[in-house]
């Protein structure tokens, strides 16, 4: 296995900044981190910043604040950080709830939807207790309803849908790189 860094020409061919979006556990963050640095970007996670900036976890946040104050708080953050050139940035799941945070996004840079199946969600997130939504019963439905409930919203924000599956992070960022450079190519010619 080579030590070389990761390096690419697509940060020479991509332009914009990048703006991930889907269900928790569909991959935002990983991807993300790892596109930013192919792409010499800085990265930025919404539910990261929220956190840094109250001192306490999602979860307290919506004990405290309820679920309505928790999106308050987070369009607040999805504008400013949307407003930087040339960043990628991970989204909340629910970020694209509000029209007005749909609009921001698609107008601002390019998103991503990162889709997952249900199947998929559920293995990522199960052992995670630090998603509120899923502090129910049934946490596997609940990602059942809430994937039937919000992809034809990740549907109408998105530029580009990629299904994260199975795949490697390496080839999914490849792909989602690639991908992006056409989008790019296809802009300007």
């Amino acid at each position: 296995m080579s030590s070389e860094p990761i390096t690419s020409v697509g940060a020479e061919r991509f332009s914009g900044s990048v703006f991930l979006v889907g269900l928790m556990g569909a991959g935002k963050t990983s991807v993300g981190k790892l596109l930013a640095k192919r792409l010499g970007r800085a990265f930025h996670d919404t539910d990261h910043i929220i956190e840094a900036r109250t001192g306490v976890k999602i979860p307290t946040i919506f004990e405290i604040e309820g679920e309505a104050g928790f999106r308050a708080r987070e369009s607040l953050v999805l504008d400013e950080f949307t407003r930087m050139p040339d960043i990628v940035l991970a989204t909340g799941g629910g970020a694209i709830l509000a029209a007005e945070n749909r609009a921001m996004l698609s107008s601002r840079g390019t998103v991503v939807y990162l889709r997952a199946s249900v199947d998929d969600l559920w293995n990522r997130t199960r052992n995670d207790r630090n998603r509120p939504l899923l502090q129910t019963a049934d946490p596997r439905a609940r990602l059942a309803q809430l994937l039937e409930q919000r992809d034809p919203l990740y549907r109408e924000a998105a530029h580009l849908i990629m299904d994260t599956g199975t795949q490697s992070l390496k080839v999914l960022v490849d792909r989602l790189e690639a991908q992006l450079c056409r989008r790019t190519a296809a802009m300007t010619s």
